[in-house]
């Protein structure tokens, strides 16, 4: 009764499933572009990777997301971030945790939309969730700001971290909705690197097509 007055959509193209299907159609599992090889260097990251390119329908469902209130889309996003991450992790990881938001952010927004993916993820992997950092400076949105010289000095000293003792020799892989030029997770893990943590990976949802180069 639930399924016929909720029809589950794919979250990506919003078309209705099939009882076949199970969070995204076939069309979009067939044919969205898949996140391949990181070919950009991210600063103080060891490694890194996404699951699809942001645009298209990856874009609008990430919008969704997180402008949309769609939450229910985070345990989606874990499930297939998991798959994705079981193959590219190579060595143990200590604990999973995010690129936190600001206080004013998420008091608009509701979530924290980075936080509820991550422990999707940690549900499904069965690795650790903890935060490790906190965002203690209000910045703009990165998004709306061009240049990648411009996004690393919006990001500068915007993020500290908490209970530094507890990283010491930690290999941490952080999580993320959407990555641009790197700027902020690069930032969040020179923070992570100097409070003691041994090594940092990155994981997000989408990256931007300029990663392809």
């Amino acid at each position: 009764m639930i399924r016929l007055i909720f029809p589950p959509k794919c979250t990506l193209c919003q078309k209705i499933l099939s009882k076949e299907e199970t969070d995204l159609c076939h069309h979009c599992r067939e044919n969205t572009e898949c996140f391949k090889i990181a070919k950009s260097k991210i600063p103080y990251v060891a490694h890194w990777t996404a699951l699809w390119y942001y645009k298209e329908n990856v874009r609008k469902s990430i919008h969704r997301y997180k402008f949309g209130r769609r939450r229910h889309y985070a345990e989606i996003y874990g499930r297939l971030l998991a798959v994705k991450l079981s193959g590219f992790l190579t060595q143990d990881i200590d604990l999973l945790s995010w690129v936190p938001i600001s206080p004013l952010r998420k008091l608009k927004r509701g979530y924290d939309q980075s936080e509820l993916i991550c422990r999707a993820v940690g549900n499904e992997l069965g690795i650790p969730v903890a935060r490790v950092l906190k965002k203690v400076r209000h910045t703009k949105p990165q998004s709306g700001i061009q240049g990648a010289a411009q996004r690393r000095a919006n990001i500068i000293g915007a993020y500290k971290p908490i209970e530094p003792h507890f990283l010491s020799g930690k290999r941490i892989l952080l999580i993320d909705d959407v990555v641009t030029t790197g700027s902020t997770v690069s930032e969040c893990a020179k923070t992570l690197l100097v409070a003691g943590a041994n090594e940092i990976h990155f994981a997000a949802i989408a990256a931007s097509s300029q990663n392809k180069k």
